[in-house]
């Protein structure tokens, strides 16, 4: 069983026992964290995907440490100019292990899911009458090509609005 969950900001593919390094945490070391933001889950050949995120879905992890990553160097310089610019920088980052995967509430969301297209309606045409003249221009050439009005493209906004109330 595997999942893809968002940890601060970042997306990681974890499975159950994997230890993954993530942007620092505010908890302390050996506390337990849970994320409930599980955008997918894989289970023996069935994914279940969130949209966004699957509900009642969640990971479970333990911190081990809190350290920084490999110092990385950015060093600018522009040639012939004099100038040159060195920097470095450590990421602070934070080790955890992945203690277990619920996937509880996968059913629900499926459901959701089919409920949704029927929900659907149609918007009424007498709206785009009563707006025509908050239109823009675009929009109203747009209108003028679906009625079927010739020469629509050198006309201007007054006298599009004047052939499409006709």
């Amino acid at each position: 069983m595997y999942a893809i969950v968002e940890i601060a900001g970042q997306q990681f593919k974890v499975a159950k026992d994997q230890k993954v390094y993530v942007h620092r945490l505010h908890e302390e070391e050996g506390t337990s964290v849970s994320f409930d933001k599980v955008l997918l889950v894989g289970d023996n050949g069935t994914v279940t995907i969130g949209a966004p995120a699957i509900e009642g879905a969640e990971v479970t992890a333990k911190i081990l440490g809190h350290l920084q990553g490999d110092k990385v160097i950015v060093f600018k310089k522009k040639r012939r100019k004099g100038f040159r610019k060195k920097n470095g920088h450590r990421q602070a980052l934070t080790e955890i292990q992945i203690e277990g995967i619920s996937a509880s509430g996968t059913k629900k969301k499926e459901v959701a899911k089919k409920e949704a297209p029927k929900a659907k309606v149609a918007a009424p045409k007498e709206t785009v009458a009563v707006n025509i003249e908050s239109m823009t221009v675009a929009e109203l050439k747009a209108l003028a090509k679906e009625k079927g009005i010739e020469g629509y493209t050198s006309l201007k906004k007054a006298e599009l609005i004047e052939a499409l109330n006709k």
